[in-house]
């Protein structure tokens, strides 16, 4: 069996995260960014995506390529700003999982919190007002902070786990 990591980083978390699922798999498992994807994938009998968070969805880049998936197993990894384990979080984990395609079996999904984009956060500060529960306030301002602790080592411990539990379970 073969297995490939993609992924879509905007800062630098998801990367980190692939990075780390890619530990827990074969050592000759590729791991590249989804824009350096292979044409084709269906050597793969298992693609573990990664994204980033955008508005509850993973991003644009990885939707892209998750809808063009036709391999016989996809794990889903991400990262977001607010706590994975957060009534959001485990909506956008949600969310993800119903853009796998039918003909794919879902084998698992991973998600950890990671910094927010300094420019994100300048940006919402602007759009929305105080207030707001994306505007600028101290308790906005301390789930940054918060946010900006990971991924640590262990969401990366975690991750590596998720994916050699996925990649065991998959060849049983």
């Amino acid at each position: 069996m073969k297995a490939i990591v993609l992924y879509s980083s905007r800062t630098g978390n998801t990367q980190k995260v692939a990075a780390a699922i890619r530990q827990g798999l074969p050592a000759d498992t590729p791991c590249l960014p989804v824009s350096e994807a292979p044409a084709s994938l269906a050597a793969y009998d298992c693609v573990f995506l990664g994204y980033w968070v955008d508005r509850g969805l993973p991003d644009a880049a990885a939707k892209a390529v998750l809808a063009t998936l036709t391999n016989t197993h996809v794990a889903l990894f991400g990262t977001l700003g607010a706590n994975p384990d957060s009534e959001h979080g485990q909506m956008c984990v949600e969310h993800g999982n119903e853009l796998v395609p039918e003909i794919c079996h879902l084998a698992g999904s991973f998600l950890c919190q990671g910094a927010v984009d300094p420019k994100v956060i300048e940006m919402m500060y602007k759009q929305f007002p105080m207030g707001h529960p994306h505007g600028k306030s101290a308790a906005r301002d301390a789930l940054h902070a918060e946010a900006a602790k990971h991924p640590d080592g262990d969401d990366l411990a975690r991750a590596t786990q998720f994916a050699a539990t996925v990649w065991r379970q998959i060849q049983e």
